[in-house]
C-alpha cells in the first residue's frame, strides 16, 4: 500500500492508523502546494481532487477521504480493535464521532489558514471552535479516549486536526480533558513514529 501524505495536514490521521495498525506500507510525500511528487509526476494524476489523503491498495484501487480510509484500515487488523464491528452500535458511534471531527472540528479550522479571509470572519470560526471543543471537552471527562478504554480511528483523528491549533491562535488551554487526550495520544509509540516519518516532532 501507498499513503500519499502532507506533513502535518490531515493525512496524518490515516499515518497513525497504518502505524497503529502495524501495516506495511510506503509513505508518499505529495505536495499540497506545487501537487507534484518526489518523482516529478503530478499529483492530480492519483487524485484529481489534489489534496491528502490517498491510500493506494496493491491492486492500484485508490481511497480517498480520510474517514473513509482509517475504517478501512481498521477493518484489515481487527485485532488491534481500531474500530468496532461493522453493523454494531458500537461502530455506528465511531463513525458519528468521525463525521463530528470532520464537519464540526476539520472544516472550521480550514477557514483560518484562508489568507484571503478577513479577521472577522475567522474570529466566527474560532468562537465555533472553542463551543465544539468545550462540549468535547465534557464527552472526554472520566474516560481517556473518545470511546472509552481503547484508542480507536476517531482518537487519531481529532489528535490530527487539534494539531492545527497554535498557528491560527485558537486557544484550548482551557479545555483540561482535551489537552490530556491530547497528551496521551502523542506519547503513543505509532503516533511518534508518524510525527518522526513527517518530520514533526517537536513541532
Amino acid at each position: 500500500m501507498k499513503l500519499y501524505y502532507s506533513p502535518g495536514a490531515c493525512s496524518l490521521s490515516p499515518h497513525i492508523a497504518l502505524r497503529e495498525a502495524g501495516l506495511a506500507f510506503e509513505p508518499v510525500l505529495a505536495s499540497t502546494k506545487t501537487h507534484k511528487l518526489p518523482d516529478g509526476s503530478d499529483y492530480y494524476a492519483i487524485n484529481p481532487l489534489g489534496y491528502v489523503p490517498t491510500l493506494e491498495l496493491d491492486d492500484g484501487t485508490r481511497l480517498r477521504e480520510g474517514p473513509a480510509i482509517v475504517q478501512y484500515i481498521a477493518d484489515l487488523v481487527p485485532i488491534k480493535n481500531l474500530a468496532p464491528a461493522n453493523g454494531t452500535l458500537p461502530r455506528y458511534r465511531l463513525q458519528e464521532w468521525l463525521a463530528f471531527i470532520g464537519t464540526e472540528i476539520h472544516r472550521s479550522f480550514s477557514p483560518l489558514f484562508n489568507a484571503a479571509m478577513p479577521e472577522e470572519a475567522k474570529k466566527i470560526y474560532r468562537d465555533r471552535l472553542a463551543s465544539r471543543y468545550r462540549w468535547l471537552d465534557g464527552e472526554l471527562a472520566g474516560k481517556p479516549y473518545l470511546m472509552g478504554d481503547h484508542f480507536s480511528v476517531a482518537d487519531g483523528y481529532l489528535y490530527a486536526v487539534t494539531r492545527w491549533a497554535k498557528p491560527p491562535n485558537v486557544d484550548l488551554a482551557a479545555f483540561v480533558n482535551v489537552m490530556a487526550h491530547h497528551e496521551r495520544v502523542t506519547a503513543r509509540p505509532a503516533v511518534q513514529e508518524a510525527l518522526k516519518v513527517e518530520g514533526l516532532l517537536g513541532k
